[in-house]
């Protein structure tokens, strides 16, 4: 008898956990594609910044100027649709598995008599590569495919209208699924994963990102409850630090997600070309639009998270609720 109150306690236990992990998960989500959408004209100029030759970069407003008289406003927003898409399953997918190996440190913690389940700086650290490097694997492919319509400019065909020779219209803007097959029927199917080096190396961007935060966070809480403001700054400032240290790397990964299959490169040999012709300024292009899109991202990020999080077990309690009536 004993034994089996046991055992439905632990499934129980576990049930609550797996829902709490997806509630996490569902939150990060919801959160990531609030923040991106809020932000995308940044994350457009910096990209475009990244992938293009030192000589051909301006400042952010002639930048700015220059995509809305040649595009329109919407010129800012190419290839939202995939950042939305990509976002949500970029988190849905690192939160989850984030909160599963923080758990289990925490229950490991729990069973070796450990004054605190609070995660140290290693187990954070550790919490974050695994997280990073399972969600680099499943979602390079939208990342890629989110690069090639950033980057892409809207520029004027010379297709000649018919009765009217003078005129001439604009290609369209592949959808997200027309560049996804376009890139699978042109260059093969691997090229989805074009970049994936840089990005596993960029798995220490959210490593240092969350470890800094999750300490940051643990501190506060010796002193008093963490609300959806200070999740806010302290957010800001993770991504502050994370961004600016892995820079270069986003760079390098942004090239190699346009870059067509006959100039595909390794790693070290795009650092050794951007170097060699534009310098290390070269590694930096956009760095600014993009800092502020990630700390502003970030930051919301985190405080529409707690909020969402929140919310979401507020709801499954009351639908718990329900059932028991």
């Amino acid at each position: 008898m004993a034994q089996a109150s046991k055992t439905a306690a632990a499934q129980t236990s576990t049930a609550a956990q797996q829902s709490d992990n997806v509630a996490h998960a569902l939150a990060g989500a919801g959160g990531g594609l609030l923040s991106m959408a809020l932000t995308y004209p940044l994350i457009t100029l910096s990209t475009r910044a990244q992938v293009e030759s030192k000589k051909a970069q301006s400042s952010t407003l002639d930048a700015t100027r220059r995509i809305v008289q040649r595009e329109g406003i919407t010129g800012l927003y190419a290839g939202l649709e995939s950042a939305l898409f990509g976002i949500s399953v970029t988190n849905l997918v690192y939160y989850y598995w984030y909160e599963w190996t923080r758990s289990f440190f925490e229950a490991a913690a729990l069973k070796a008599g450990r004054p605190s389940r609070r995660l140290t700086t290693l187990e954070s650290m550790a919490a974050g590569a695994l997280a990073g490097s399972a969600t680099v694997l499943m979602t390079n492919p939208i990342w890629v495919v989110n690069t090639r319509m950033t980057a892409r400019s809207r520029e004027t065909s010379s297709i000649v209208l018919p009765g009217n020779p003078e005129a001439s219209s604009k290609k369209k803007q592949p959808s997200t699924i027309g560049t996804l097959m376009s890139i699978v029927r042109e260059e093969g199917f691997w090229r989805l994963f074009a970049g994936v080096l840089p990005a596993l190396v960029l798995v220490i961007n959210p490593i240092l990102q969350y470890t800094i935060f999750e300490q940051l966070k643990n501190a506060l809480e010796k002193r008093r409850r963490v609300m959806p403001r200070d999740s806010f700054y302290l957010g800001a400032i993770g991504k502050l630090l994370a961004t600016s240290i892995t820079y270069p790397y986003i760079t390098v990964k942004s090239r190699a997600h346009v870059a067509k299959s006959g100039e595909k490169q390794g790693m070290m040999e795009s650092f050794s070309k951007i170097l060699k012709e534009e310098g290390w300024s070269g590694l930096y292009g956009g760095i600014g639009p993009k800092v502020t899109q990630s700390v502003i991202t970030a930051a919301f990020l985190f405080a529409f998270k707690d909020a969402l999080y929140a919310q979401t077990v507020k709801a499954r309690r009351a639908i718990a609720a329900r059932k028991l009536i």
